[in-house]
Protein backbone atom coordinates (compact mmCIF):
# COMPACT_ATOMS: atom_id res chain seq x y z
CA UNK A 1 0.00 0.00 0.00
CA UNK A 2 1.26 3.66 -0.49
CA UNK A 3 1.81 5.34 2.80
CA UNK A 4 0.40 8.52 3.36
CA UNK A 5 2.66 11.17 4.66
CA UNK A 6 0.69 14.02 4.32
CA UNK A 7 -2.66 15.39 6.17
CA UNK A 8 -4.41 16.84 3.58
CA UNK A 9 -7.25 18.15 6.09
CA UNK A 10 -4.90 19.90 8.36
CA UNK A 11 -3.57 21.64 4.89
CA UNK A 12 -6.98 22.86 3.99
CA UNK A 13 -7.51 24.22 7.19
CA UNK A 14 -4.01 25.66 7.83
CA UNK A 15 -3.59 27.60 4.49
CA UNK A 16 -6.39 29.08 4.43
CA UNK A 17 -6.26 30.39 7.93
CA UNK A 18 -2.86 31.92 6.76
CA UNK A 19 -3.89 33.60 3.99
CA UNK A 20 -6.80 35.19 5.65
CA UNK A 21 -4.10 36.21 8.48
CA UNK A 22 -2.08 37.62 5.44
CA UNK A 23 -5.14 39.61 3.99
CA UNK A 24 -5.54 41.35 7.16
CA UNK A 25 -1.68 42.31 7.53
CA UNK A 26 -2.30 44.21 4.76
CA UNK A 27 -5.55 46.17 5.65
CA UNK A 28 -8.17 43.96 4.24
CA UNK A 29 -6.91 43.05 0.34
CA UNK A 30 -4.31 40.66 -1.67
CA UNK A 31 -3.03 40.10 -4.77
CA UNK A 32 -1.85 36.56 -4.21
CA UNK A 33 0.41 35.58 -7.74
CA UNK A 34 -0.49 31.63 -7.81
CA UNK A 35 2.68 29.78 -8.98
CA UNK A 36 2.60 26.14 -10.27
CA UNK A 37 -1.18 24.42 -11.34
CA UNK A 38 -3.84 25.75 -9.19
CA UNK A 39 -6.20 22.83 -10.70
CA UNK A 40 -5.10 19.58 -11.20
CA UNK A 41 -1.43 19.16 -9.14
CA UNK A 42 -0.51 15.77 -9.64
CA UNK A 43 3.11 16.52 -8.77
CA UNK A 44 2.13 17.52 -5.30
CA UNK A 45 0.07 14.34 -4.99
CA UNK A 46 2.89 12.08 -5.85
CA UNK A 47 5.47 13.68 -3.69
CA UNK A 48 3.70 14.68 -0.62
CA UNK A 49 1.23 11.52 -0.46
CA UNK A 50 -1.78 12.41 0.93
CA UNK A 51 -1.87 15.30 -0.81
CA UNK A 52 -5.37 16.04 -2.87
CA UNK A 53 -4.47 16.85 -6.25
CA UNK A 54 -7.70 19.65 -6.39
CA UNK A 55 -6.41 20.98 -2.78
CA UNK A 56 -5.28 24.39 -4.17
CA UNK A 57 -9.29 24.13 -5.03
CA UNK A 58 -10.60 23.54 -2.02
CA UNK A 59 -8.59 25.48 -0.11
CA UNK A 60 -9.80 28.39 -2.15
CA UNK A 61 -13.30 27.66 -1.58
CA UNK A 62 -12.81 27.12 2.08
CA UNK A 63 -12.76 31.39 1.42
CA UNK A 64 -14.92 32.06 -1.74
CA UNK A 65 -16.77 34.72 -0.92
CA UNK A 66 -13.77 36.55 -0.74
CA UNK A 67 -11.87 35.38 -3.96
CA UNK A 68 -12.12 36.77 -7.21
CA UNK A 69 -10.06 34.83 -9.78
CA UNK A 70 -8.03 36.57 -12.38
CA UNK A 71 -6.41 35.06 -15.03
CA UNK A 72 -3.01 36.16 -17.03
CA UNK A 73 -2.21 35.03 -20.50
CA UNK A 74 0.64 36.28 -22.44
CA UNK A 75 -0.74 37.94 -25.74
CA UNK A 76 2.79 36.70 -27.88
CA UNK A 77 1.75 33.46 -26.48
CA UNK A 78 -2.00 34.03 -28.25
CA UNK A 79 -0.12 34.50 -31.35
CA UNK A 80 2.45 32.34 -31.20
CA UNK A 81 -0.53 29.33 -30.22
CA UNK A 82 1.82 28.05 -26.98
CA UNK A 83 1.45 24.63 -26.02
CA UNK A 84 0.96 23.26 -22.85
CA UNK A 85 2.76 20.22 -23.39
CA UNK A 86 0.88 17.97 -20.49
CA UNK A 87 -2.68 18.87 -22.14
CA UNK A 88 -1.19 19.65 -26.08
CA UNK A 89 -3.82 22.44 -25.69
CA UNK A 90 -3.07 26.22 -26.50
CA UNK A 91 -2.70 28.45 -23.69
CA UNK A 92 -5.92 30.51 -24.53
CA UNK A 93 -7.91 27.61 -25.15
CA UNK A 94 -6.75 26.47 -21.64
CA UNK A 95 -7.72 29.95 -20.38
CA UNK A 96 -11.22 29.45 -21.40
CA UNK A 97 -11.07 25.75 -19.69
CA UNK A 98 -9.50 26.99 -16.69
CA UNK A 99 -12.55 29.76 -16.60
CA UNK A 100 -15.01 27.09 -17.02
CA UNK A 101 -13.80 24.69 -14.26
CA UNK A 102 -13.28 27.85 -11.75
CA UNK A 103 -16.92 29.12 -12.44
CA UNK A 104 -18.50 25.41 -12.14
CA UNK A 105 -16.83 24.83 -8.32
CA UNK A 106 -18.17 28.26 -7.84
CA UNK A 107 -15.38 30.64 -7.63
CA UNK A 108 -15.65 34.08 -8.91
CA UNK A 109 -13.54 34.56 -12.06
CA UNK A 110 -13.68 38.48 -12.24
CA UNK A 111 -11.72 38.96 -15.55
CA UNK A 112 -8.68 38.24 -18.05
CA UNK A 113 -5.59 40.33 -18.64
CA UNK A 114 -3.50 39.73 -21.74
CA UNK A 115 0.27 41.07 -20.91
CA UNK A 116 2.84 42.07 -23.45
CA UNK A 117 -0.19 43.52 -25.52
CA UNK A 118 0.70 45.55 -28.66
CA UNK A 119 -2.34 44.74 -30.81
CA UNK A 120 -1.47 40.92 -32.01
CA UNK A 121 -4.40 39.85 -34.56
CA UNK A 122 -5.03 36.70 -32.77
CA UNK A 123 -5.14 38.62 -29.40
CA UNK A 124 -7.85 40.82 -30.61
CA UNK A 125 -9.81 38.04 -31.76
CA UNK A 126 -9.55 36.05 -28.70
CA UNK A 127 -10.35 39.19 -26.76
CA UNK A 128 -13.40 39.56 -28.48
CA UNK A 129 -14.63 36.05 -27.96
CA UNK A 130 -13.97 36.52 -23.90
CA UNK A 131 -16.13 39.67 -24.46
CA UNK A 132 -18.98 37.51 -26.20
CA UNK A 133 -18.91 35.13 -23.53
CA UNK A 134 -19.20 37.97 -20.78
CA UNK A 135 -15.79 37.69 -19.55
CA UNK A 136 -13.67 41.22 -18.92
CA UNK A 137 -10.80 41.56 -20.88
CA UNK A 138 -7.81 44.07 -19.17
CA UNK A 139 -4.65 44.87 -21.59
CA UNK A 140 -1.34 45.15 -19.74
CA UNK A 141 1.66 46.46 -22.24
CA UNK A 142 5.36 45.68 -22.36
CA UNK A 143 7.89 48.55 -20.50
CA UNK A 144 11.04 49.19 -21.52
CA UNK A 145 13.78 48.52 -19.78
CA UNK A 146 11.80 45.70 -17.67
CA UNK A 147 12.12 45.00 -14.76
CA UNK A 148 15.95 46.53 -13.81
CA UNK A 149 14.27 50.25 -15.24
CA UNK A 150 12.60 50.85 -12.27
CA UNK A 151 11.71 54.96 -12.38
CA UNK A 152 10.52 53.75 -15.68
CA UNK A 153 8.50 50.68 -14.65
CA UNK A 154 6.76 52.27 -11.93
CA UNK A 155 5.45 55.29 -13.49
CA UNK A 156 3.20 56.51 -15.30
CA UNK A 157 5.21 55.77 -18.33
CA UNK A 158 5.48 51.71 -17.01
CA UNK A 159 2.65 50.31 -14.87
CA UNK A 160 0.52 53.34 -15.08
CA UNK A 161 -0.22 52.72 -18.65
CA UNK A 162 -1.68 49.56 -17.91
CA UNK A 163 -5.55 49.26 -17.89
CA UNK A 164 -6.59 48.84 -14.03
CA UNK A 165 -8.20 45.94 -13.14
CA UNK A 166 -11.86 46.31 -11.27
CA UNK A 167 -11.69 43.73 -8.84
CA UNK A 168 -14.51 43.23 -5.69
CA UNK A 169 -12.78 40.82 -3.46
CA UNK A 170 -10.55 41.29 -0.80
CA UNK A 171 -8.57 37.98 -2.07
CA UNK A 172 -7.67 38.69 -6.04
CA UNK A 173 -5.90 34.79 -7.02
CA UNK A 174 -3.34 36.06 -9.97
CA UNK A 175 -2.96 32.16 -11.91
CA UNK A 176 -1.99 31.87 -15.53
CA UNK A 177 -1.97 29.25 -17.65
CA UNK A 178 1.37 28.66 -17.90
CA UNK A 179 4.52 30.16 -16.99
CA UNK A 180 6.24 33.32 -18.46
CA UNK A 181 2.18 34.86 -18.36
CA UNK A 182 2.77 37.77 -16.37
CA UNK A 183 1.55 37.14 -12.94
CA UNK A 184 3.80 39.18 -10.58
CA UNK A 185 4.40 41.96 -13.23
CA UNK A 186 0.34 41.69 -13.08
CA UNK A 187 0.24 41.89 -9.30
CA UNK A 188 2.64 44.69 -9.00
CA UNK A 189 1.37 46.77 -11.63
CA UNK A 190 -2.40 46.33 -9.48
CA UNK A 191 -0.33 47.80 -6.78
CA UNK A 192 0.62 50.75 -8.18
CA UNK A 193 -3.03 51.59 -9.51
CA UNK A 194 -4.23 50.67 -6.25
CA UNK A 195 -2.01 53.11 -4.26
CA UNK A 196 -2.43 56.02 -6.49
CA UNK A 197 -6.39 55.30 -5.45
CA UNK A 198 -5.61 55.54 -1.85
CA UNK A 199 -6.78 51.87 -2.02
CA UNK A 200 -4.63 49.64 0.56
CA UNK A 201 -3.74 46.38 -0.65
CA UNK A 202 -0.78 43.76 -0.51
CA UNK A 203 0.94 41.12 -2.53
CA UNK A 204 2.31 37.42 -1.72
CA UNK A 205 3.25 34.66 -3.40
CA UNK A 206 1.88 31.05 -3.60
CA UNK A 207 4.93 27.94 -4.62
CA UNK A 208 3.98 24.95 -3.00
CA UNK A 209 7.83 23.84 -3.90
CA UNK A 210 10.15 23.84 -2.96
CA UNK A 211 9.08 23.61 0.22
CA UNK A 212 10.68 26.28 2.51
CA UNK A 213 11.16 24.66 5.75
CA UNK A 214 12.11 21.36 4.74
CA UNK A 215 15.96 21.16 3.99
CA UNK A 216 17.81 22.05 0.55
CA UNK A 217 18.12 18.49 -0.21
CA UNK A 218 15.14 16.88 1.42
CA UNK A 219 13.87 14.96 -1.37
CA UNK A 220 10.52 16.79 -1.60
CA UNK A 221 12.62 20.00 -2.80
CA UNK A 222 15.05 17.49 -5.12
CA UNK A 223 11.89 16.40 -6.66
CA UNK A 224 10.70 19.52 -7.51
CA UNK A 225 14.22 20.63 -9.02
CA UNK A 226 13.98 17.25 -11.19
CA UNK A 227 10.62 18.41 -12.12
CA UNK A 228 11.97 21.22 -13.52
CA UNK A 229 15.09 20.03 -14.77
CA UNK A 230 15.02 21.60 -18.24
CA UNK A 231 14.05 25.29 -17.14
CA UNK A 232 17.24 25.15 -15.09
CA UNK A 233 15.31 26.00 -11.61
CA UNK A 234 17.90 25.65 -8.35
CA UNK A 235 16.47 25.52 -5.39
CA UNK A 236 19.01 27.44 -3.00
CA UNK A 237 19.27 28.58 0.97
CA UNK A 238 17.44 32.09 0.83
CA UNK A 239 20.51 34.32 1.65
CA UNK A 240 18.18 37.90 2.58
CA UNK A 241 16.36 35.41 4.92
CA UNK A 242 19.33 33.72 6.29
CA UNK A 243 20.65 37.28 6.74
CA UNK A 244 17.70 39.28 8.28
CA UNK A 245 16.54 36.63 11.01
CA UNK A 246 19.45 34.24 10.91
CA UNK A 247 17.25 31.17 10.07
CA UNK A 248 17.48 29.17 6.72
CA UNK A 249 15.17 28.76 4.63
CA UNK A 250 14.90 27.56 0.97
CA UNK A 251 13.75 28.94 -1.70
CA UNK A 252 14.79 28.78 -6.21
CA UNK A 253 16.94 31.01 -7.58
CA UNK A 254 14.75 32.98 -9.75
CA UNK A 255 12.87 34.38 -7.04
CA UNK A 256 16.59 35.32 -5.25
CA UNK A 257 17.35 36.88 -7.95
CA UNK A 258 14.49 39.14 -8.35
CA UNK A 259 13.83 39.69 -5.16
CA UNK A 260 15.85 42.83 -5.18
CA UNK A 261 14.21 44.60 -8.31
CA UNK A 262 10.71 43.62 -6.60
CA UNK A 263 11.98 45.37 -3.31
CA UNK A 264 12.65 48.61 -5.14
CA UNK A 265 9.58 48.07 -6.73
CA UNK A 266 7.27 47.95 -3.66
CA UNK A 267 9.57 50.47 -1.91
CA UNK A 268 9.04 53.03 -4.89
CA UNK A 269 4.90 52.32 -4.51
CA UNK A 270 4.94 52.16 -0.78
CA UNK A 271 7.52 53.86 0.84
CA UNK A 272 8.68 50.74 2.01
CA UNK A 273 9.33 46.78 1.11
CA UNK A 274 7.00 44.89 3.75
CA UNK A 275 8.87 42.00 3.65
CA UNK A 276 12.71 41.23 4.41
CA UNK A 277 13.43 37.94 1.99
CA UNK A 278 11.74 36.37 -1.02
CA UNK A 279 10.42 33.76 2.01
CA UNK A 280 8.53 36.07 3.64
CA UNK A 281 6.64 37.04 0.49
CA UNK A 282 5.53 33.04 0.41
CA UNK A 283 2.68 31.90 1.85
CA UNK A 284 2.92 28.28 1.65
CA UNK A 285 2.17 25.81 4.75
CA UNK A 286 2.66 22.44 3.19
CA UNK A 287 5.76 21.81 5.13
CA UNK A 288 3.69 22.03 8.26
CA UNK A 289 1.45 19.49 7.24
CA UNK A 290 4.09 16.32 6.78
CA UNK A 291 3.30 14.06 9.48
CA UNK A 292 5.53 10.85 8.31
CA UNK A 293 9.05 12.27 6.68
CA UNK A 294 9.51 9.09 5.64
CA UNK A 295 6.85 8.27 3.50
CA UNK A 296 7.15 11.48 1.74
CA UNK A 297 10.73 10.73 1.05
CA UNK A 298 10.18 7.64 -0.34
CA UNK A 299 7.75 8.97 -2.06
CA UNK A 300 9.35 11.57 -3.62
CA UNK A 301 12.58 9.32 -4.20
CA UNK A 302 10.65 7.18 -6.80
CA UNK A 303 9.30 10.60 -8.37
CA UNK A 304 13.08 11.72 -9.21
CA UNK A 305 13.48 8.09 -10.86
CA UNK A 306 10.63 8.36 -12.88
CA UNK A 307 11.71 12.26 -13.53
CA UNK A 308 14.25 10.40 -15.20
CA UNK A 309 13.59 7.68 -17.02
CA UNK A 310 11.24 10.58 -18.58
CA UNK A 311 13.85 12.91 -19.51
CA UNK A 312 16.10 9.76 -21.09
CA UNK A 313 12.78 8.74 -23.52
CA UNK A 314 12.67 12.51 -24.29
CA UNK A 315 16.32 12.56 -25.06
CA UNK A 316 15.92 9.78 -27.50
CA UNK A 317 12.77 11.10 -29.18
CA UNK A 318 14.68 14.38 -29.54
CA UNK A 319 12.85 16.39 -27.25
CA UNK A 320 15.34 16.99 -24.76
CA UNK A 321 18.94 17.98 -24.01
CA UNK A 322 21.51 15.93 -22.61
CA UNK A 323 22.04 18.23 -19.61
CA UNK A 324 18.85 17.55 -18.62
CA UNK A 325 19.80 13.74 -18.10
CA UNK A 326 23.06 14.64 -16.55
CA UNK A 327 20.96 17.42 -13.87
CA UNK A 328 18.85 14.15 -12.78
CA UNK A 329 21.63 11.85 -12.52
CA UNK A 330 22.98 14.16 -10.13
CA UNK A 331 20.08 14.37 -8.22
CA UNK A 332 19.21 10.86 -7.88
CA UNK A 333 22.91 10.40 -5.87
CA UNK A 334 21.54 13.37 -4.35
CA UNK A 335 18.91 11.71 -3.09
CA UNK A 336 21.07 8.90 -2.64
CA UNK A 337 19.09 6.41 -5.00
CA UNK A 338 19.72 4.47 -8.43
CA UNK A 339 17.20 2.99 -11.06
CA UNK A 340 17.32 -0.82 -9.01
CA UNK A 341 15.18 1.24 -6.23
CA UNK A 342 12.54 1.02 -8.69
CA UNK A 343 11.57 -2.48 -8.35
CA UNK A 344 9.32 -3.12 -11.61
CA UNK A 345 12.16 -2.35 -14.04
CA UNK A 346 14.34 -5.46 -12.93
CA UNK A 347 11.12 -8.04 -13.59
CA UNK A 348 10.28 -6.15 -16.56
CA UNK A 349 13.72 -6.70 -18.10
CA UNK A 350 13.58 -10.29 -16.97
CA UNK A 351 10.67 -10.87 -19.32
CA UNK A 352 11.87 -9.26 -21.94
CA UNK A 353 15.57 -10.82 -22.16
CA UNK A 354 13.03 -14.15 -21.30
CA UNK A 355 10.94 -13.70 -24.49
CA UNK A 356 12.86 -12.04 -26.55
CA UNK A 357 10.09 -9.51 -26.89
CA UNK A 358 8.70 -5.97 -25.47
CA UNK A 359 7.69 -6.92 -21.56
CA UNK A 360 6.67 -4.67 -18.73
CA UNK A 361 5.60 -4.90 -15.07
CA UNK A 362 3.47 -3.87 -12.55
CA UNK A 363 3.76 -3.34 -8.90
CA UNK A 364 0.64 -2.95 -7.28
CA UNK A 365 0.02 -1.62 -4.13
CA UNK A 366 0.21 -4.41 -1.99
CA UNK A 367 3.69 -5.19 -3.16
CA UNK A 368 3.23 -8.29 -5.69
CA UNK A 369 4.77 -7.82 -8.89
CA UNK A 370 2.80 -8.71 -11.91
CA UNK A 371 4.21 -9.01 -15.67
CA UNK A 372 2.92 -8.74 -19.40
CA UNK A 373 5.09 -10.00 -22.76
CA UNK A 374 3.89 -9.37 -26.00
CA UNK A 375 1.99 -12.37 -27.82
CA UNK A 376 0.10 -12.50 -31.42
CA UNK A 377 -2.87 -10.92 -29.89
CA UNK A 378 -1.73 -8.77 -27.47
CA UNK A 379 1.04 -5.95 -27.13
CA UNK A 380 3.00 -6.43 -24.20
CA UNK A 381 1.00 -3.44 -22.04
CA UNK A 382 -2.10 -5.15 -22.72
CA UNK A 383 -1.36 -7.92 -21.42
CA UNK A 384 0.11 -6.95 -18.53
CA UNK A 385 -3.58 -4.49 -18.48
CA UNK A 386 -5.23 -8.17 -18.24
CA UNK A 387 -3.11 -9.70 -15.88
CA UNK A 388 -2.89 -6.99 -13.08
CA UNK A 389 -6.66 -7.24 -13.01
CA UNK A 390 -6.93 -10.34 -12.72
CA UNK A 391 -4.20 -10.42 -9.91
CA UNK A 392 -6.23 -7.93 -7.86
CA UNK A 393 -9.83 -9.63 -8.83
CA UNK A 394 -7.87 -13.00 -7.52
CA UNK A 395 -8.55 -14.57 -11.10
CA UNK A 396 -6.55 -17.24 -11.97
CA UNK A 397 -3.60 -15.97 -13.77
CA UNK A 398 -4.62 -18.47 -17.23
CA UNK A 399 -7.78 -17.49 -17.30
CA UNK A 400 -9.00 -15.70 -20.64
CA UNK A 401 -11.08 -12.53 -19.81
CA UNK A 402 -11.23 -12.18 -23.61
CA UNK A 403 -11.62 -14.67 -26.12
CA UNK A 404 -9.27 -14.76 -28.99
CA UNK A 405 -12.69 -15.39 -31.03
CA UNK A 406 -13.24 -11.74 -29.60
CA UNK A 407 -9.85 -10.55 -30.66
CA UNK A 408 -9.46 -11.60 -33.75
CA UNK A 409 -12.79 -9.97 -35.39
CA UNK A 410 -10.49 -6.52 -33.85
CA UNK A 411 -7.65 -7.42 -35.33
CA UNK A 412 -9.51 -7.50 -38.75
CA UNK A 413 -10.75 -4.55 -38.53
CA UNK A 414 -7.46 -2.66 -37.43
CA UNK A 415 -5.20 -4.66 -39.88
CA UNK A 416 -7.61 -5.21 -42.89
CA UNK A 417 -9.75 -1.92 -42.94
CA UNK A 418 -8.47 0.43 -41.16
CA UNK A 419 -4.77 -0.01 -42.86
CA UNK A 420 -2.81 -0.54 -39.13
CA UNK A 421 0.23 -2.59 -39.31
CA UNK A 422 0.14 -3.59 -35.80
CA UNK A 423 -2.46 -6.23 -35.28
CA UNK A 424 -2.28 -6.48 -31.28
CA UNK A 425 -4.58 -5.23 -29.78
CA UNK A 426 -3.85 -1.28 -27.87
CA UNK A 427 -4.65 -0.82 -24.12
CA UNK A 428 -7.47 1.00 -25.08
CA UNK A 429 -8.91 -1.61 -27.50
CA UNK A 430 -8.34 -4.08 -24.70
CA UNK A 431 -10.55 -2.40 -22.17
CA UNK A 432 -13.57 -1.69 -24.89
CA UNK A 433 -13.46 -5.66 -25.50
CA UNK A 434 -13.01 -6.54 -22.23
CA UNK A 435 -16.28 -4.04 -20.70
CA UNK A 436 -18.35 -5.90 -23.65
CA UNK A 437 -17.12 -9.45 -22.82
CA UNK A 438 -18.09 -8.29 -18.90
CA UNK A 439 -21.61 -8.01 -20.03
CA UNK A 440 -21.75 -11.64 -19.98
CA UNK A 441 -19.14 -13.19 -18.56
CA UNK A 442 -18.88 -13.01 -14.28
CA UNK A 443 -15.09 -12.89 -14.42
CA UNK A 444 -14.95 -9.91 -16.83
CA UNK A 445 -16.69 -7.82 -14.79
CA UNK A 446 -15.01 -8.90 -11.55
CA UNK A 447 -11.72 -7.64 -13.62
CA UNK A 448 -13.82 -4.49 -14.61
CA UNK A 449 -14.44 -3.41 -11.17
CA UNK A 450 -11.00 -3.43 -10.13
CA UNK A 451 -9.37 -0.79 -12.59
CA UNK A 452 -9.59 2.07 -9.42
CA UNK A 453 -7.25 -0.55 -8.02
CA UNK A 454 -4.66 0.66 -10.40
CA UNK A 455 -4.75 4.13 -9.22
CA UNK A 456 -1.17 5.18 -7.69
CA UNK A 457 0.53 1.59 -9.33
CA UNK A 458 3.99 1.35 -10.27
CA UNK A 459 4.75 0.53 -14.08
CA UNK A 460 7.54 -0.02 -16.48
CA UNK A 461 7.97 -0.85 -20.10
CA UNK A 462 10.81 -2.73 -22.05
CA UNK A 463 10.04 -0.15 -24.87
CA UNK A 464 8.66 3.44 -25.60
CA UNK A 465 5.19 3.02 -25.77
CA UNK A 466 2.11 4.51 -27.88
CA UNK A 467 0.80 7.69 -27.36
CA UNK A 468 -2.54 5.57 -26.64
CA UNK A 469 -0.98 2.97 -24.21
CA UNK A 470 0.57 6.24 -22.54
CA UNK A 471 -3.01 8.29 -22.58
CA UNK A 472 -5.26 4.96 -21.27
CA UNK A 473 -2.01 4.76 -17.83
CA UNK A 474 -2.03 8.00 -17.14
CA UNK A 475 -6.13 8.07 -17.01
CA UNK A 476 -5.83 5.15 -14.97
CA UNK A 477 -3.70 6.80 -12.58
CA UNK A 478 -0.44 4.99 -13.30
CA UNK A 479 2.99 6.04 -12.40
CA UNK A 480 4.57 5.10 -15.53
CA UNK A 481 8.50 5.07 -17.04
CA UNK A 482 9.83 3.34 -19.75
CA UNK A 483 13.33 1.99 -21.02
CA UNK A 484 14.81 4.67 -23.97
CA UNK A 485 13.95 1.83 -26.73
CA UNK A 486 11.90 1.87 -29.52
CA UNK A 487 9.96 -0.89 -30.63
CA UNK A 488 10.93 -2.60 -33.71
CA UNK A 489 9.09 -2.18 -36.71
CA UNK A 490 8.44 -6.07 -36.76
CA UNK A 491 7.34 -6.19 -33.11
Amino acid sequence: MIKAGFDNDKYLKTQSEHIRKRIAEFGGKLYLEFGGKLYDDFHASRVLPGFKPDSKLKMLLQMKEQVEVVIVINASHIEKNKLRGDLGITYDMDTLRLIDIFRGIGLYVGSVVMTCYNGQAQAKAFQKRLEGLGVKVYRHYAIEGYPSNISKVVSDEGYGKNEYIETSRELVVITAPGPGSGKMATCLSQLYHEHKRGIAAGYAKFETFPIWNLPLNHPVNLAYEAATADLNDVNMIDPFHLEAYGKTTVNYNRDVEIFPVVTAMLETIYGKCPYKSPTDMGVNMAGNCIFDDNAVRKASCDEIIRRYYTALCDLRKGKAEEETVYKLELLMKKAGVTVNDRKVIAPCLEKAALTGLPAAAIELSDGRIVTGKTSDLLGSSSALLLNALKALAGLDDELHLISPETIQPIQHLKVDHLGNRNPRLHTDEVLIALSICAVVNPDAEKAMEQLGNLRGCEVHSSVILSQIDEKIFKRLGVNLTCEPNFKSSKE
